[in-house]
């Protein structure tokens, strides 16, 4: 079991996100325990689809990003991940806000400092993640243990009326507590966590027999089963402090400082205010880390591309900074708290198209065999995305209702702009659904490209470019050259690009000290290579920029082969220096050979 422990942590974090906490605080706070039924319902659901989830990946290799791009058109398919990124930004956003509010509480840092100080948790959770999947579950984990612990403690001081508790278990919801329950559902069902937890359950050794993948799932849902309970027991604590402490006092919440510091008043001791922040930053650094591995998997799932993780991290981060900057100095601080709401709402929006394809590819003999949904599974399963797509269409109907009804002479702008885009997004998911229904619902292969050895014909290498730049590197760069020439009968041809101002200026009419040196050495080279029975021709060119001119060089000649020598340096140097290898070689189609060693 511990072997298999692990992915549903990870994913688990989610669940306890300030998103999370900021649904539960508004729910508890407005509605005393009135919703708590809305937790237990959502995480039921999540244990379902997460265990889905699991079992997709660990039957078909295939995380559900992949599963799309086989089954879907290319267009829906990319619809998809937009969405999912939308939900991601939105997940984002709910962090670098959390991580902020949790800074102001602890130091008093302004909220906007703190949103600016949250971009550099990049760097942080970069490096973290070089230490293996273990070990970033094992601190996982321990963030987890505090988040509960700090929780259980917040809950003895607070004294809940269980009687009460047991009220809330009964399902009721109106049109003023939807929203809240939509955010919660959205916080809890976390779209993008069904991507990760697909891919998650593929970092363990499951084997390929039917047998082995019957444990595998087998640990996988005793695995979500405990992780997602504990989070259950997290939301649930939170949203039974707020009714406890603020509803019962009659007390509204509007923003997350508040209820740190009504908190140590009420409950009797300065220490619930410290605990209640703490708690807020774990929860916030240990989402982030899994928002980060979600947005890798699902680009590389949908896509197949593969973006550096700094510069992936970078876009997202980016995406959920500008928004919580904006809400900031347009709206002020206390609009953190309906923003950190909404982005939660906007989960539950894109929940159905990640719902549904998980339903279906779990559903399919040809995709999963014997491991396909039950009927029992299914009928539960497409009761949940039904529930989620009921609620999602009343919430749109009601939010487009009031949009139109307030709109004023804008009312036609608000119709162009808005119902379009809302035709749209029901048009994808009616599409999704129903594609299975009209026989179209491939199951795909993984993109393997086919084997390219056996019958090779080796490449002739007629022409040699080679460009040198008057240094030390030149030496290796020549050696390699002048091997392959004689193999092949090669003709090489130096290239040197002046890159002086004199030169730049004047070109062939510069005749300085350095420019002259240039010339002899070059000749030199050309006239050793000659002596030694290879053809070789020299040409000189004057610019500030070589890559534009090897690139023309290489056009123009038509080589086989270019030769390079790499300069050595990197980081800041290729900044100030430039990097013309980099630049080169994605300009041709041409084999490039780098020579870094000294001959």
């Amino acid at each position: 079991m511990f072997a298999f422990a692990g992915p549903a942590y990870l994913v688990s974090v989610g669940y306890m996100d300030p998103g999370n906490w900021a649904t539960d605080l508004e729910g508890g706070a407005s509605f005393g325990y009135q919703l708590l039924w809305v937790l237990v319902l959502s995480n039921a659901m999540a244990i379902l689809l997460q265990t889905l989830s699991a079992r997709l990946g660990i039957v078909t290799q295939r995380d559900l990003a992949q599963a799309c791009r086989e089954a879907y058109p290319m267009p829906v398919a990319r619809a998809l991940w937009v969405l999912c990124e939308i939900a991601i930004a939105a997940c984002d956003l709910a962090e670098v806000l959390g991580a902020a509010i949790a800074l102001n509480l602890l130091f008093g840092l302004p909220l906007l400092a703190g949103v600016a100080l949250t971009a550099l948790d990049t760097l942080l959770i970069l490096w973290f993640t070089r230490l293996g999947i273990r070990v970033i579950e094992a601190f996982v984990l321990a963030l987890v243990a505090i988040i509960g612990v700090c929780f259980l403690i917040e809950i003895w001081f607070a004294k809940p009326d269980f009687a009460q508790m047991a009220w809330g278990l009964i399902p009721q919801l109106n049109d003023k507590s939807l929203y809240v329950a939509i955010g919660i559902l959205g916080a809890t069902v976390m779209p993008h966590n069904l991507y990760l937890h697909s891919a998650l359950v593929q970092t363990r050794r499951i084997g390929a027999s039917d047998a082995e993948k019957r444990t595998a799932c087998k640990f996988n849902l005793i695995d979500s089963v405990v992780a997602l309970n504990g989070a259950l027991v997290v939301n649930a604590s939170i949203l039974i402090l707020a009714a406890t402490v603020f509803y019962r006092q009659g007390i509204k919440v509007t923003e997350i400082q508040q209820a740190h510091q009504l908190l140590a008043p009420m409950l009797g001791t300065a220490a619930a205010s410290a605990i209640f922040a703490i708690a807020l930053l774990c929860s916030g650094q240990s989402s982030t880390l899994t928002g980060t591995l979600a947005g890798q998997i699902v680009m590389e799932g949908f896509l197949n591309i593969r973006m550096r993780p700094w510069m992936r991290r970078l876009v997202t981060r980016s995406l959920a900074v500008i928004p919580a900057v904006l809400t900031l100095l347009l709206a002020g601080e206390k609009a953190s708290y309906q923003l950190l709401i909404l982005s939660q709402v906007i989960l539950s929006l894109q929940l159905p198209f990640a719902v549904i394809p998980l339903i279906q590819f779990t559903s399919d003999r040809e995709r999963m065999g014997e491991f396909r949904n039950a009927r029992w599974v299914k009928t539960l399963a497409w009761s949940a995305a039904a529930i989620i797509v009921a609620l999602n269409l009343r919430l749109a109907w009601t939010v487009l209702s009031g949009w139109l009804a307030d709109a004023g002479a804008w009312r036609p702008w608000v119709i162009g702009m808005v119902v379009p885009v809302a035709a749209a997004l029901v048009g994808l998911l009616l599409y999704v659904t129903l594609l299975p229904l009209l026989g179209r619902l491939r199951a795909g292969a993984h993109d393997v490209p086919a084997p390219v050895v056996g019958d090779l014909t080796a490449p002739l290498y007629r022409t040699i470019l080679l460009p040198l730049d008057h240094s030390n590197r030149d030496r290796a760069a020549i050696a390699h050259a002048a091997a392959m020439a004689r193999q092949h009968g090669s003709r090489i041809v130096i290239l040197h690009v002046e890159e002086g101002v004199t030169g730049q200026l004047y070109g062939n009419l510069a005749s300085t000290a350095e420019v002259e040196h240039g010339r002899r050495y070059f000749e030199g080279i050309q006239r050793t290579l000659r002596e030694q029975g290879i053809d070789a021709e020299l040409e000189v060119c004057f610019s500030m920029n070589p890559k534009d001119e090897i690139v023309k060089a290489a056009k123009r000649l038509m080589p086989d082969l270019v030769i390079m020598g790499a300069h050595g340096h990197k980081g800041i140097q290729d900044i100030i220096f430039g990097a013309t290898i980099n630049d080169v070689r994605h300009e041709l189609d041409v084999p490039l050979l780098i020579v870094k060693q000294s001959i």
